[in-house]
């Protein structure tokens, strides 16, 4: 689950850390009252998505008048595909000094690892690219978590000031204590500021949420709502479908995310677009199957659809009995691939025989045949 900057930064503030007061607004004379009590303001677009700034999704007003001016713009723009419908205002920083930090899951080392850099205030995948030695990374053990003296040696090598040595840690080690105790995945801050002033601010927020913890944290259920970038998204979630939506136009549907993802990977191999991916899991009913054809279908950029089942747990006959109900219950009107193959795969064939699903032998032979049958 993805939160907002704003989102993000109430956790923040709730485990400590030095987070600005901020307001959110979500029309131009919001944004004006609020910079009328908070002087000189930032104005920050709201969306899941790095480059805010590159885009002009975030702007300096120094009078309220201006304030509402700017959010004029920013409110309703499109940043990366994302409309823009709330806005972060905050008391603008007179920044000396701006630095990364963040803690990602690694699946490498299978472990959290603290990420530093003094080169903070820019996507941190461009550093990675340009200048892969400013970051330093420190693979954290969760037996004892992030230790003292690992963040002390980590702020050493990143070149952090010595001077706030102290502030800096206290946040970075906070930055930690959110991510253990919010079930996080990832918890960022880029620009980690010191102001002229010398304090130290944490100037933005990234935080991804575990979803499978949620159920510990019953009140970041409302952080949901707000998590997901394409409407259809929210749908399959609501519907209990494994389900991204990827912007293509052959629709994929298989049983086990590790197959589905090859199902796309051969798409793209064939010069296909894969419009989504959908895991309808282990042991699928028909009632699962048709709801997986729908959902796929309530995409209207979707030309062809792809089924990839490897029947284990799962049998291939009630895959087909969906197919057939979704067949009867839906104009289904674009064509469809099948390929079934292992726990009664030929029950699933006999049945679909006769019926609008084309079948075939493997997955390579599925990429191809919805091509030719989308005119490709």
């Amino acid at each position: 689950m993805k939160l907002h900057e704003y989102q993000g930064k109430d956790l923040f503030r709730a485990a400590g850390l030095p987070v600005p007061k901020g307001e959110v607004a979500t029309t131009p004379d919001e944004v004006a009252a609020i910079a009328q009590r908070l002087g000189k303001v930032v104005i920050k677009a709201q969306v899941h998505v790095g480059g805010r700034g590159k885009a002009g999704g975030v702007k300096v007003a120094s009078t309220p008048e201006e304030a509402r001016v700017l959010a004029g713009r920013i409110l309703g723009m499109d940043i990366k595909g994302l409309t823009v419908h709330k806005v972060l205002v905050e008391p603008a920083l007179n920044i000396a000094t701006e630095y990364y930090a963040g803690i990602v899951n690694d699946r490498t080392s299978k472990r959290f690892v603290l990420m530093l850099s003094s080169m903070g205030g820019v996507d941190i995948e461009d550093v990675a690219h340009s200048n892969p030695e400013a970051i330093i990374r420190v693979a954290i053990d969760p037996a004892f978590g992030l230790q003292d003296f690992a963040i002390r040696q980590a702020m050493k090598d990143a070149q952090f000031d010595r001077t706030k040595s102290r502030e800096l840690g206290a946040v970075i080690k906070g930055l930690y204590g959110a991510l253990v105790r919010y079930d996080c995945l990832l918890a960022e801050v880029n620009p980690l500021v010191v102001s002229a002033e010398g304090d130290v601010v944490v100037a933005d927020a990234k935080v991804d949420i575990d979803d499978n913890a949620l159920f510990r944290h019953k009140d970041l259920l409302p952080y949901r709502e707000e998590s997901f970038d394409n409407e259809m998204d929210r749908q399959a979630t609501e519907q209990g479908l494994t389900y991204v939506h990827l912007g293509g136009d052959i629709g994929v549907i298989g049983n086990g995310a590790g197959l589905v993802m090859n199902t796309l990977d051969v798409v793209t191999a064939s010069g296909g677009k894969p419009a989504n991916f959908l895991d309808i899991g282990g042991g699928a009913q028909a009632a699962l199957v048709v709801k997986a054809v729908n959902m796929v279908l309530s995409d209207p950029e979707v030309k062809g659809i792809i089924f990839n089942i490897f029947g284990g747990i799962t049998r291939c006959d009630e895959v087909a009995r969906g197919m057939l109900q979704a067949a009867q219950e839906m104009d289904i009107r674009v064509p469809v691939v099948v390929r079934l193959a292992g726990t009664q795969e030929a029950a699933g064939r006999a049945l679909l025989e006769g019926s609008q699903y084309a079948p075939v032998a493997s997955v390579q032979e599925a990429a191809r045949t919805i091509q030719e049958l989308i005119g490709r």
